[in-house]
């Protein structure tokens, strides 16, 4: 059913004639009989309007119509201007995707700003791999995704943020805390703590030589798990630096020659709310500063 043909009608009903209508309506008159016509043959044939003299009057379908037409419309009417009024207050969602356990000061300042200054924006945050969120993005579940690694997908964009160094956290007791700085090799054969993604070949490629059987005893999303359970003695954890938070029963050392490169990855013509762009331009340049 064509929505201009019921307004038409609405208002030729309301004025029972065809050039007072097409002028209120800012159409030709032939335009309006046409389309009078066309919503009469939809509905079957009913005749809506009947002619008395030179003039028209509704017949009894027509009323009946009527009625239900003004009624309809005054609904849509009513639900547009509330659909109007709420996009200036409704919520704006940001979906950012972060590399399992690189979560830092840094990001959280920057989301905290723009709670500042737009009370209507959200965050919803997702930890996983960098493989999951790349998905994610591709699928536009994420705006926008931290990750640790690129692909040849031309689908996405990414944009270098900077590096990160590592560190071991290492239960308090533990041997290897008389060393000031540890070597891939010192931690590989260690029971290890890892966040939530794969490191299938990271101890092998860190030690530069045969490869080493981890022992994964635990993975987890979060740098605090991690501590937790380092403080606890489960085993060790390797993380970036900026999650080293001071923790008690935990001792951090930091790992020879070993960083991470962290990249914005974005869709490739993915069109994002203005605030949406607008955090990812701003954070992209604080995490930039922040190197």
């Amino acid at each position: 059913m064509n929505y201009n043909y019921l307004r038409y009608f609405s208002v030729l009903a309301q004025l029972e004639h065809y050039t007072l209508a097409a002028a209120r309506l800012g159409i030709s008159q032939p335009s309006l009989s046409s389309a009078i016509h066309q919503l009469e043959e939809e509905l079957g044939d009913v005749r809506l309007f009947e002619k008395v003299g030179r003039n028209i009057r509704l017949t009894e379908e027509g009323r009946y119509y009527q009625e239900k037409v003004d009624a309809a419309l005054k609904e849509l009417n009513e639900a547009s201007i509330t659909l109007r009024d709420s996009r200036t207050s409704a919520p704006v969602i940001i979906r950012l995707g972060v590399v399992s356990g690189t979560l830092d000061s840094t990001v959280a300042k920057e989301i905290l700003s723009h709670i500042r200054q737009n009370s209507r924006i959200r965050f919803r945050l997702t930890e996983s791999s960098a493989e999951e969120l790349m998905d994610l993005v591709r699928e536009e579940k994420l705006d926008m995704a931290i990750v640790d690694t690129t692909n040849r997908d031309r689908s996405l964009h990414f944009r270098r943020l900077g590096q990160a160094n590592f560190c071991v956290a290492l239960p308090e007791a533990h041997p290897l805390c008389q060393f000031a700085v540890l070597t891939p090799q010192q931690i590989a054969r260690e029971p290890q703590i890892v966040f939530n993604y794969d490191i299938e070949n990271s101890f092998g490629q860190w030690a530069s030589g045969a490869p080493v059987e981890e022992q994964i005893v635990c993975t987890v999303n979060t740098a605090g798990a991690a501590r937790s359970l380092v403080a606890e003695g489960v085993g060790i954890c390797v993380m970036s630096e900026k999650c080293a938070l001071p923790r008690p029963g935990v001792v951090f050392r930091p790992i020879e020659n070993w960083h991470q490169a962290f990249y914005m990855c974005i869709l490739y013509d993915k069109w994002l709310e203005p605030p949406v762009w607008g955090f990812v331009e701003s954070l992209v340049k604080r995490l930039r500063n922040a190197q």
